[in-house]
């Protein structure tokens, strides 16, 4: 992957608009565990802009809102959303949403990658490091990430593949695909 001026705008502004959403647009669910659709921004980025764009988004997007929120950068949830923009930018790098192509088979590809992607990340990735970086107790961390998990699946599930419909909407199609 060439990692271009494209991409770096991309992750400048995917990142910015993660920290927006999960600041000012979230659903506080318990503690510090809110519900918003960053998630379902930053697989639209990691989809259209490949994982290295996805992991940068969410590492350097849930950064910024922990420490905006003021509760210190909690690193375990951190690095999960850098695996969740990882992850579905590697489950639709065949897809070709650049090209103008976002069929039902992509949109399955997107929902079912989703629900790995975010059960990966919130139920094993951010519960673990939670018990090893913080000494959290396993059964609130894995419920907390279960629950955040199912939310964050949900938003990204519904307004993701919207997103990705409609950008795919706007997009030229080559000659040789029409």
């Amino acid at each position: 992957m060439n990692f271009n001026i494209k991409r770096i705008v991309a992750t400048a502004i995917g990142a910015a608009v993660f920290f927006l959403l999960a600041r000012f647009v979230s659903i506080p669910i318990f503690a510090n565990t809110n519900l918003t659709l960053q998630y379902a921004v930053l697989g639209f980025f990691a989809a259209v802009f490949g994982p290295i764009v996805g992991l940068l988004i969410g590492l350097i997007g849930h950064a910024l809102t922990d420490l905006a929120f003021g509760w210190g950068i909690w690193w375990s949830w951190v690095i999960a959303s850098a695996v969740v923009g990882l992850l579905a930018g590697f489950i639709m790098k065949a897809g070709k949403v650049e090209d103008g192509i976002f069929g039902k088979i992509d949109a399955v590809r997107f929902v079912i990658g989703s629900l790995i992607v975010h059960a990966v990340s919130w139920g094993v990735v951010a519960p673990c490091l939670d018990i090893l970086i913080y000494a959290e107790p396993a059964d609130k961390v894995f419920v907390q990430g279960l629950i955040a998990g199912a939310g964050n699946f949900v938003f990204t599930a519904i307004v993701g593949t919207l997103l990705l419909l409609g950008y795919s909407k706007t997009r030229v199609k080559p000659e040789s695909l029409e």
